[in-house]
């Protein structure tokens, strides 16, 4: 649980310190960049303190597809046929609707969005408005910031954040939660206490620091691993801990997560059993404290 000065609680497991830099930054009227790897919980913790705010959200997703039209707004070509450029001809995109409401404008990806569509931005920080051909001018009204979300540069299809964008953000580091904290949120999130999260986590983890990978699973593989775990408990009528229910719940929930160096010869599913096997090693003793700690 994290928590804001002079706000409710904002139940984000871990990322305390986080939660208070960037509530104190949104109420400042900073730009702030969350930055850090997928899964670090960075959308969670701006919806819960938008929520414990009361505070409007523009959410979008960041991609090589997002052009400026699709972030301001544009004019419907019927409607423009009909009657002209007229204002009943305009429709606002998220960034116009977040301006005039002085709400948060939130982008995911942003180091995945063009460099057109980021040029627009930078008039929205700096000088607080936009200008719309045949529409007029949008001024912020109080409250407006932008927020956003990227991964690091280094990861597939991320390009560098100009410095013209980077001088108008402040930035937040966002890393892994520890192997305690991920194990409560695997359980918050399956309802699923015990054993099986235990592994699923350790495996995860693991993952991450393994030689042979350069990118690892982040808690989401964790969470699917341990539905398709518990699911197919279900549906074989076999034990939890069954080696080889596990490894299939493994091998379906984290392959497509875990991409291993190009000059490896190992296979991402000889990862995965890696790691499993690894993680049935631990006593029962270890295994059972751990998960007593996740659920209490």
């Amino acid at each position: 649980m994290s928590w804001l000065p002079g706000s409710a609680p904002v139940a984000v497991v871990g990322l305390r310190r986080e939660a208070e830099i960037l509530g104190v930054a949104l109420r400042a009227g900073c730009h702030t960049v969350l930055d850090g790897p997928p899964g670090t919980g960075k959308s969670t913790l701006l919806r819960a303190i938008a929520a414990a705010s009361g505070r409007g959200v523009q959410f979008v997703e960041g991609n090589a597809e997002l052009t400026p039209a699709r972030l301001i707004g544009h004019h419907d070509p019927a409607l423009v046929l009909d009657g002209g450029y007229t204002p009943q001809a305009w429709t606002d995109g998220p960034l116009a609707t977040a301006m005039r409401a002085g709400e948060l404008l939130y982008l995911e990806e942003l180091n995945r969005i063009p460099e057109e569509t980021l040029n627009v931005l930078i008039t929205a920080m700096a000088e607080r408005e936009i200008a719309i051909p045949r529409v007029g001018r949008v001024h912020a009204a109080d409250g407006f910031v932008l927020v956003a979300a990227m991964n690091p540069f280094d990861a597939i299809g991320t390009a560098r954040v100009s410095q013209a964008i980077a001088d108008r953000m402040c930035r937040i580091a966002i890393g892994y939660l520890d192997a305690e904290q991920e194990r409560q949120v695997v359980s918050a999130q399956t309802g699923v206490f015990g054993a099986v999260v235990a592994i699923a986590v350790e495996i995860a983890r693991g993952s991450r620091s393994h030689v042979a990978v350069r990118m690892g699973s982040s808690v989401r593989g964790a969470i699917d691993m341990v539905r398709l775990a518990d699911g197919l408990a279900a549906a074989r009528g076999a034990a939890a801990l069954d080696r080889e229910l596990l490894l299939d719940a493994a091998v379906a929930a984290m392959s497509g997560r875990i991409r291993v160096h190009e000059d490896q010869v190992r296979t991402v599913e000889e990862v995965i059993t890696e790691l499993l096997d690894a993680a049935l090693t631990i006593s029962d003793d270890d295994r059972a404290a751990r998960s007593g700690r996740a659920a209490a």
